[in-house]
């Protein structure tokens, strides 16, 4: 297992060692629900930086759970679900990581949101695998980042992926086997040659999934390389081509992971939603957790947005998608976008060599 590892890093030019860490604290404060923010940055491919943001209990319980967050297009830190999930999991007694991805938040060019800057489509098409083992480094830095803290339990550390964040953790979670549990929201329905996923984005799925193509079966292979897996959607999901039942699809997988070597898949499905951040929902905590979380309550998405002043991506805003969320906890703390800034300005401005997704371009380009 540890050949094909590395193989999966090498294809996708996952640096191995991965790079010094450099790890380096902006900051922190108390919000409400005795949640503390913290600010952090840290190195990744290519030695750009990853600006994050670490949730965790006011009062330590020990060595705790961690859960790193994954987003999907368009998505960032500053996500409401990215956001959401972080102040929920921690008030349960996760220490939770959500960062910017490429071209997104804090590197992208004009700090925005929303821009899909990365998936402009650039020849040659090896940035396309540069680009896929750039998202697989974030990940795995970011365990790398949660190993170096005294309240993590390193045997408990998970990453949950919604949409294309789905792709990248089940990625990530194959190629580094320090990530215990993954969670593939909005996706992880990984298929043959010609499918989805080889037709998808080009940039930051199409290529990185083709370049998958040696060992064979593809999806077995990568889910074969997982510790704990939970697959989970909802039927009606028009974004990644999960209409219709899809069981026999998840228990063919299953049997294929089975036969060689790996530890059974779970899957499940909601029935009348479509594309939604399943990780914030109770059953999928009570999942990572192996505890009824019944007493935290439910929120509908639509109305705390609302109510917070929280907007949500046009696209997914309807109620059959992520507004119509239900999800874990009640009174869950909105927090505003410059609270979840790691740089200032001026930093910031000062960073841009080693943040921006056109700076990482520059350097992918070069490298031969």
């Amino acid at each position: 297992m540890d050949g094909l590892r590395l193989k999966i890093r090498e294809a996708l030019h996952v640096p191995d060692p991965l790079p010094a860490l450099d790890s380096a604290q902006h900051g922190s404060s108390e919000i409400d629900g005795g949640v503390v923010i913290e600010r952090v940055s840290y190195t990744t491919q290519l030695g750009m930086r990853v600006p994050a943001i670490v949730y965790r209990p006011r009062e330590p319980r020990g060595r705790m759970p961690a859960l790193i967050v994954v987003n999907g297009h368009g998505g960032d830190k500053y996500s409401w679900y990215a956001m959401y999930a972080g102040v929920a999991y921690a008030r349960i007694g996760f220490v939770v990581v959500t960062y910017d991805p490429a071209g997104e938040g804090e590197r992208n060019a004009e700090r925005k949101s929303g821009t899909r800057a990365h998936d402009r489509v650039i020849e040659p098409e090896r940035l396309g695998r540069w680009l896929g083992g750039l998202m697989m480094t974030d990940v795995m830095q970011t365990v790398s980042y949660l190993l170096t803290r005294n309240d993590v339990d390193p045997a408990r550390i998970a990453a949950a992926g919604y949409s294309m964040g789905s792709f990248v953790v089940a990625l990530a979670a194959a190629a580094d086997s320090r990530i215990g549990a993954s969670v593939m929201a909005g996706g992880g329905d990984l298929d043959g040659t010609g499918g989805y996923w080889d037709r998808s984005k080009p940039m930051c799925q199409g290529v990185p999934y083709r370049a998958m193509a040696f060992p064979g079966d593809r999806a077995a292979s990568l889910y074969t390389l997982h510790r704990r897996v939970l697959i989970y959607n909802s039927r009606e999901d028009t974004v990644v081509a999960m209409q219709g039942s899809k069981d026999e699809f998840f228990a063919d997988l299953n049997q294929r992971v089975i036969a060689r070597g790996g530890r059974p898949i779970e899957w499940a499905f909601v029935d009348g939603a479509s594309h939604r951040p399943w990780f914030v929902t109770r059953p999928v905590a009570e999942w990572l957790t192996g505890r009824d979380l019944s007493s935290e309550g439910q929120t509908r998405i639509a109305g705390w947005a609302w109510e917070n002043g929280i907007g949500l991506d046009p696209l997914y805003a309807t109620y059959d998608r992520e507004g119509g969320t239900l999800a874990l906890g009640r009174a869950v703390t909105a927090l505003r976008r410059e609270q979840l800034h790691v740089f200032s300005e001026a930093e910031w401005r000062r960073e841009r060599g080693r943040l921006l997704h056109e700076a990482w371009l520059e350097k992918a380009r070069r490298d031969k």
